[in-house]
């Protein structure tokens, strides 16, 4: 399934993407402070664990059919009809451009229109003063924190 935004596209998450994604990538330290090490089978293990688990749904975020990040909903439950957002994108030099953002409307929008999930829930780290911006900007609501982590959920009413 392509999902199109006006600034990039939703495109089924391969392995060579995920290849892709994580060959550029490059830790941000707002998350973490951990350098990332690019290891190829590392990330056919991660895509075979992750992305093929059938309670996630993922994305990889495209803009002129580069891959520039991935998008999923996690942790889908069909019976509660809820599951959780989580987006991350390869380095600096795609970031404050509108592509995450639009990356999660576009989410949000599949997750209420085709998965038919009444709430999506996300969670960001303290620091992350852009991402909890974003997740409010998106209706997001703020619903507690622990000692690393503030947690959101998003609410869908017909």
């Amino acid at each position: 399934m392509t999902i199109n935004g006006k600034l990039i596209k939703l495109l089924p998450y391969t392995r060579e993407r995920c290849h892709e994604m994580y060959s550029h990538y490059t830790s941000d330290p707002m998350m973490t402070g951990y350098e990332f090490v690019y290891d190829h089978e590392m990330i056919d293990a991660m895509f075979d664990t992750k992305v093929c688990d059938q309670s996630r749904r993922y994305f990889a975020i495209t803009r002129d059919d580069r891959t520039i990040g991935e998008i999923q909903l996690k942790h889908i439950d069909f019976e509660k009809l809820y599951g959780t957002l989580s987006i991350v994108l390869t380095d600096d030099s795609v970031k404050s451009k509108g592509y995450g953002t639009e990356a999660e409307s576009l989410v949000l929008k599949y997750a209420k229109d085709e998965l038919g999930l009444k709430t999506v829930f996300a969670d960001t780290v303290k620091r992350n003063v852009r991402s909890k911006h974003i997740l409010e900007k998106l209706g997001f609501v703020y619903m507690h924190s622990d000692d690393i982590m503030d947690y959101f959920r998003c609410d869908f009413y017909s």
